[in-house]
């Protein structure tokens, strides 16, 4: 796993603000480069809720091996970064 690369992912959806755009769109390559590892898989998922593509983002989370955050997107992004850093 490339630690570095999953925060830059991490740093590209908190500064685009969570919001669907070219920081979100890095972040997601970035996610596909490494599709099969589960904490990229993870943030895979929560482009998709960013997007509001709630089928994808439950595909990528059933690949993580997690369940989408009941709270709000940056409060799924803070428990990310939590296990991430």
């Amino acid at each position: 796993m490339n630690q570095q690369l999953l925060i830059k992912s991490l740093e590209l959806l908190k500064n685009g603000h969570f919001k669907a755009g070219y920081q979100m769109e890095q972040a997601h390559e970035i996610c596909q480069d490494y599709e099969g590892e589960p904490t990229f898989d993870w943030i895979h998922a929560l482009v998709h809720r960013i997007e509001g593509d709630d089928g994808n983002a439950e595909y990528w989370y059933r690949r993580a091996g997690k369940y989408r955050h009941p709270g709000s997107v940056a409060d799924e992004w803070q428990t990310i970064w939590d296990e991430v850093s």
